[in-house]
């Protein structure tokens, strides 16, 4: 595999990038979100992405492969959204965009946002372009809810399941099959 970058993380750190947040880091930031959202009475919604056909990437190129196209897919993604949202991998194959301050109808905006730049994402491996297949949860804060329960909620919209409690405010956009240019790996011309 061909790859544009030999350190994908290493612009993400560097200023007016968003760092990728490991899951423990992620909880953290959740939680004080919350707390935030809790004690100024603000919205705060969350943004689920997962690669759906990651485990038949990892199978047929290697697990380099998957965490290059999550890199990938969050440098890209850093730019639709605005300094203090942040995102981070909460589980394996998942992508959280943590919207603060955003309610139902701004993270249904964000969502669309996300959802065009990640039709432009395309993988090449062994010189073959490969599509990414996504499916992508919102869900928004609800008052006593923890991390979890909103974790709970955006992993159910990326499935299309209800949630446990019918009373929650949940969106979700359909899974996609998606792909066009550029492509991970491949070399940008000059």
């Amino acid at each position: 595999m061909a790859a544009s970058d030999p350190h994908p993380r290493s612009d993400l750190h560097a200023p007016g990038r968003l760092a990728c947040l490991s899951a423990e880091a992620l909880s953290v930031r959740i939680e004080e979100e919350i707390n935030r959202a809790g004690r100024h009475g603000t919205p705060l919604s969350c943004l689920l992405v997962t690669i759906d056909n990651l485990s038949e990437l990892a199978r047929e190129h290697g697990d380099e492969l998957s965490e290059q196209a999550f890199s990938y897919i969050a440098k890209t993604l850093a730019p639709e959204l605005r300094g203090f949202d942040r995102i981070g991998r909460p589980g394996e194959g998942e992508l959280l965009l943590l919207l603060p301050g955003a309610d139902g109808p701004r993270g249904e905006m964000v969502a669309r946002r996300v959802l065009d730049r990640l039709r432009t994402i395309k993988v090449e491996a062994e010189g073959m372009r490969r599509a990414l297949r996504f499916s992508v949860g919102l869900a928004a804060w609800r008052k006593d809810s923890s991390g979890e329960d909103l974790l709970t909620q955006a992993r159910a919209a990326t499935r299309r399941e209800p949630p446990e409690d019918s009373t929650a405010e949940l969106a979700s956009a359909p899974p996609l099959d998606i792909g066009s240019p550029p492509a991970l790996g491949r070399q940008r011309p000059s």
